[in-house]
């Protein structure tokens, strides 16, 4: 494996070397975009077009985007002078074929290398990743079955296939997943796992608070952040549950999301599955208040009406001062006079760690894809690069980490 990829902090594809097999599949039609995706987080990609994958999309498309020649026989005398076949099975750091169509499925189970592509299969010691495309019947049929199995049983791992309307124009399980869900996966798969073995709880989102059956109070929350850190800390290898309020984020790869509503229904959430955690980030915005009582009906028209509000259980705080519990990492979103309340309020809810960030500051407040945040401890005082929510939230698990070995 390249020395490169892998370094904490970093997104796990900057400076990883992929080669992508494309086989006979219409899905075919996503592996460029599928390239330029992995280019665009740093990777290097090689690919491998088989015969049947030519019929669907061409080399010189795949070259293009890849800046690579695109290998397609595997007795070619210019290429194999130099027994090419195992020069890319030794360069890669994975083999990702996608799609893999049934054919190709059941070659690689019976360990053919009758072409460029099995060959390559048979001489690499790199993860080998698998992303089913087929006719739902043909993913079904128990050759399928068998073969997927096979597969699986001498390493390889698959990805999907996801379920949904497919070329044939019926539906069922056997679309390949898409490319941005195989560049989370190639993530996970390459990601260095310094949390194996452990267990974070993460929420994330608004909380919203009825005001009547048709009404609620909430905040500005989009949930990106919180989002970011689980899908970061899925990458580590930790297993994660996401308690998410209200969003229309989907669900990081690898994550657990468990979906709520209210405070009271988030901290019965965070309280179910708290036991045996080893950390728990508190990202979400929960509304400090709630309507003390809530009507039936909907409020008529522009009724005046006073609204009592009683005070939310405070989640954090509460996690914090379990004993024994978990270590505790929190978030504030401040305007004015921001480390000072920081400090505050890590002392005031006892938990470990406080990320603070000015939500006043360009590029660094509620629904945008950028952040930036100093890192208060008990033995650190530190800002963080500005940059993406994934970004950040790998700069602050690659400082925490070490606290959970």
């Amino acid at each position: 494996m390249s020395d490169s990829p892998g370094q904490p902090g970093t997104d796990p594809l900057a400076g990883a070397r992929i080669l992508l097999g494309v086989s006979g599949s219409i899905a075919a039609y996503k592996a460029p975009e599928l390239v330029r995706r992995l280019r665009e987080a740093g990777a290097a990609v090689r690919v491998v077009l088989t015969e049947g994958g030519a019929h669907f999309v061409t080399p010189m498309a795949l070259q293009a985007v890849s800046g690579e020649p695109v290998r397609t026989a595997l007795l070619d005398p210019a290429e194999e002078s130099a027994m090419d076949h195992i020069a890319l099975a030794r360069w890669a750091d994975a083999l990702l074929v996608a799609p893999a169509s049934a054919d190709t499925l059941a070659r690689l189970a019976q360990g053919r290398a009758d072409d460029l592509l099995g060959a390559i299969h048979l001489a690499t010691t790199a993860p080998v990743l698998l992303a089913p495309a087929m006719n739902h019947r043909m993913w079904a049929h128990p050759a399928t079955r068998r073969n997927s199995a096979q597969v699986q049983a001498d390493g390889a791992a698959l990805l999907g296939p996801g379920a949904g309307d497919q070329a044939c124009g019926e539906e069922g399980p056997g679309r390949l997943l898409e490319p941005g869900e195989l560049v989370a996966h190639l993530r996970l798969h390459l990601a260095p796992k310094p949390l194996a073995d452990k267990r974070v709880v993460v929420t994330a989102g608004p909380t919203r608070e009825p005001l009547d059956p048709v009404r609620f109070v909430s905040n500005h929350s989009s949930g990106k952040m919180g989002y970011a850190l689980a899908g970061a800390a899925a990458e580590l290898g930790a297993a994660v549950t996401l308690v998410s309020g209200p969003t229309e984020l989907s669900a990081p790869t690898g994550v657990e999301r468990i979906a709520v509503e209210t405070a009271e229904e988030m901290l019965a959430a965070v309280r179910a599955r708290i036991g045996g955690s080893d950390l728990f980030i508190g990202c979400a915005a929960v509304s400090d208040h709630r309507p003390e009582e809530v009507p039936t009906h909907k409020r008529k028209g522009k009724e005046p009406f006073a609204l009592a509000l009683t005070p939310n259980p405070d989640i954090l705080a509460e996690v914090a001062g379990l004993d024994p519990g978990p270590l505790t990492l929190g978030f504030a979103a401040e305007t004015h006079e921001v480390l000072a309340h920081g400090r505050e309020k890590r002392a005031a809810k006892g938990v470990d760690w406080i990320a603070v960030n000015d939500v006043t500051e360009a590029g660094a407040g509620f629904g945008g894809d950028t952040n930036r945040v100093t890192l208060l401890g008990p033995e650190v005082e530190e800002s963080l690069p500005f940059g993406t929510k994934r970004e950040v939230a790998r700069a602050l698990l690659a400082r925490l980490a070490p606290r959970l070995a």
